[in-house]
């Protein structure tokens, strides 16, 4: 250092070298930004497929510029110390024993960052999907490599690290799927029931205000139980992702109404 100190055109030159490294890591993160930005761009439809691809590559885009923001900055640090004549090597080594301390200190955050890149890189769910983790289920709000932000019906906001979530059920993907059962009374025909279940579905399919909720059925699966008090029926419905419960809502209440309408006087259905 102090050889730099007394020598001013060495020094200068010293100085010229650092200024282009550091313009150089800004500039290489300048394009990591926009490589990454492109990646978001390049993702973005209208459909709801490519709306989730969407979110899958801002969140991954994210996790590459932060970790190649540090390569970069910590590639030009050495440089920039090597250029001042220091040697790196002690400090490289230095660097290398702290990870260590640091990885066994903290494992469970380590656990955590693992976690969450596996949960980004393999696409198993992304921010504004409904997941099951355990016992929350809820709308992912926010995701880091971390931590996972959930809220749940409550509207409570739930957050859990990345080396908790052991098993995800995944609620926004492709399909969901309802089962509805309809007790009957014992002195109410079992034929007469099915078909009137029969005329409820198939009126409910052709109904083109739910055609956007439902995929497949309303379809009528039969006996489901026999019990001393009656007989249990069955329906099924495929619906849109997280529209099974209107559906098999709205499917209740047509039931109900017809039940009412056809049955013999007296006859009353459980509630």
């Amino acid at each position: 250092m102090l050889e730099l100190l007394s020598n001013w055109p060495k020094t200068a030159q010293i100085a010229v070298r650092v200024l282009c490294i550091l313009l150089a890591s800004f500039a290489l993160r300048s394009l990591l930004k926009a490589l990454t930005d492109r990646l978001v761009q390049l993702a973005r439809n209208q459909t709801l497929a490519a709306k989730l691809r969407e979110e899958h590559t801002r969140t991954l885009a994210g996790l590459i510029f932060s970790a190649g923001t540090a390569a970069i900055f910590a590639a030009a640090v050495l440089i920039v110390l090597g250029e001042l004549g220091i040697n790196i090597t002690p400090v490289a080594a230095a660097a290398g024993l702290a990870s260590l301390g640091l990885g066994l200190g903290a494992q469970h955050a380590v656990r955590d960052l693992i976690n969450g890149f596996f949960l980004v890189f393999e696409d198993q769910f992304v921010v504004g999907e409904t997941i099951r983790a355990g016992s929350v289920t809820g709308r992912v709000e926010h995701l880091t490599l971390r931590r996972t932000l959930i809220r749940d019906a409550d509207g409570a906001l739930i957050t859990i690290p990345n080396g908790e979530l052991r098993q995800v059920a995944n609620l926004s993907r492709d399909w969901a799927q309802a089962h509805v059962d309809i007790p009957l009374p014992g002195d109410v025909s079992v034929e007469t029931a099915l078909a009137m279940l029969d005329q409820t579905a198939a009126e409910m399919r052709a109904d083109s205000s739910w055609s956007a909720a439902i995929i497949d059925g309303p379809r009528v699966l039969g006996v489901e139980s026999l019990g001393i008090d009656g007989t249990t029926l069955r329906l099924q419905v495929r619906t849109a992702p997280l529209r099974q419960a209107d559906v098999a809502r709205e499917l209740r209440r047509r039931v109900r109404v017809r039940f009412e309408q056809r049955l013999p006087v007296g006859v009353r259905m459980p509630d």
